[in-house]
């Protein structure tokens, strides 16, 4: 298993995944708060590859994750009541993780925060930050696990999607600096 960068080849896996949780969503078997040709969508994943902070999770050459990974912020975390006051050069953000559906349970989803961590810390940021829709009851039970702190619970239009309780996490890796 490596967790490597994304490149524009992979961007048709990538939509494959946020398909499958699209149709896995739609069916009522998962709770994730998306709506299929809003967010998120293979512009999702092409905008983020462009940008350099696309990474992917292969398995025997089959990609079975991917995530954003960045300094970037979204505005809804101004509107937040965080427990760690953090300069921003020093907060790292988790967007958009998704598994495969048909590999769930299979550890990848907390693999990849653990790449997410370390690759923070090498990035000089010891402070962890993520949000996931209020409704996403399996990734708040993974993040805390990992211990996410939920922080706060904001109301907002999220990536063109409205009505969202978004669940602001957090975690400072002060025991690993």
């Amino acid at each position: 298993m490596i967790i490597r960068k994304a490149n524009v080849e992979d961007v048709s896996e990538i939509s494959k995944i946020y398909d499958s949780i699209h149709d896995e969503e739609e069916a009522g078997r998962i709770a994730i708060g998306w709506e299929r040709g809003v967010y998120p969508t293979s512009d999702t994943a092409k905008a983020s590859i462009e940008a350099g902070t696309m990474f992917v999770m292969e398995d025997n050459g089959n990609i079975v994750a991917a995530a954003k990974i960045d300094r970037n912020q979204v505005d809804a975390y101004a509107d937040g009541s965080w427990e760690y006051e953090a300069d921003d050069s020093q907060v790292m953000v988790l967007h958009t993780l998704v598994v495969d559906p048909a590999r769930s349970g299979r550890g990848y989803g907390k693999e990849f925060v653990r790449f997410y961590e370390e690759y923070a810390l090498e990035q000089g940021c010891p402070y962890m930050r993520m949000d996931t829709n209020e409704r996403n009851l399996r990734a708040r039970a993974m993040y805390k696990t990992l211990g996410y702190k939920e922080a706060d619970t904001v109301p907002c239009v999220f990536n063109g999607i409205s009505g969202v309780q978004l669940v602001l996490l957090e975690k400072h890796l002060e025991d690993r600096i």
